[in-house]
């Protein structure tokens, strides 16, 4: 396993990457005429948390399987600018098509997983856990759901085939929330736990009196959310959810709530700086 995925899943992203940047060949390279061996590093540029080097180094490897990978770190380490994160040695020409790929895969990576930890240490002390959400760049879900279980955050479901979440569309679909419910309950088997979205407190003891498992409290007041954790029977759990921000994530974590889902760590994630140097040649 790399990056939380198998090595034939990693390898079928990186091959489309690799693709699409160079459909063709490098013709920079090839009208420079280069070649040889060279190495080159990573560096940090600002202080982040590094995630997918391993899955980078492949981009590497799979241009040219005789490239040499030192890594300096490991996933999950905070680097402050100026940290060499590791050198690759090889080809020449195959080190310069493979930068670009590599280097976009390690800063978007390494950016989910800052903004995880950031948001993860500002509910430091309270008994919420931060959640991700689908919100994923389309075809790059597991390694973004790996970045954010790196920055220490917790996955909500990878997809619908892993969870019931009744929310608003399945609700207006059967008629009604309670309605809703008792289909999920009847239909699910034993094994499965129902969720629900609610939008008010009236909302909200309607899932409760139907036997929701969860309730997800979307775009609710703080103080809404914590007359719900009040009223909450014990094994109900809560999740706290939209337009859920770092900065104003401990003022909803006291409010009682189990989870709170934060769309923002993968769709609105910068991407972090980090450049790649050849060393010698």
């Amino acid at each position: 396993m790399v990056c939380g995925m198998s090595e034939q899943a990693l390898d079928s992203i990186l091959l489309q990457a690799i693709a699409e940047d160079s459909p063709y060949g490098d013709r920079t390279v090839e009208a420079l005429a280069l070649g040889g061996t060279v190495s080159g590093v990573f560096l940090a540029k600002e202080e982040f948390v590094l995630c997918g080097l391993q899955a980078a180094f492949r981009v590497f490897e799979l241009i040219d399987p005789s490239s040499a990978f030192v890594p300096f770190f490991e996933d999950g380490k905070t680097l402050k600018a100026g940290e060499r994160i590791g050198r690759v040695a090889g080809d020449l020409g195959a080190i310069l098509k493979s930068e670009r790929p590599a280097l976009n895969l390690l800063q978007r990576l390494s950016g989910i997983a800052t903004t995880a930890r950031r948001a993860t240490e500002e509910i430091e002390g309270t008994t919420a856990r931060i959640l991700d959400t689908r919100k994923t760049t389309p075809g790059l879900r597991l390694l973004e759901k790996y970045a954010v279980r790196t920055g220490g955050a917790l996955n909500h479901r990878m997809g619908l085939s892993d969870g019931i979440l009744i929310k608003d569309n399945h609700i207006a679909a059967v008629g009604s929330l309670t309605e809703a419910v008792s289909r999920a309950k009847a239909n699910a088997g034993h094994l499965w736990r129902v969720e629900v979205e609610v939008g008010s407190l009236e909302e909200f003891r309607e899932a409760l009196a139907a036997g929701a498992d969860l309730v997800l409290l979307d775009n609710m007041s703080n103080e809404d959310m914590a007359r719900a954790s009040l009223e909450r029977p014990n094994g109900v759990l809560l999740e706290a959810s939209g337009g859920m921000k770092p900065g104003s994530l401990r003022a909803v974590a006291q409010t009682g709530v189990d989870f709170i889902s934060v769309g923002a760590l993968t769709h609105s994630a910068r991407a972090v700086d980090i450049s790649f140097e050849i060393e010698s040649h």
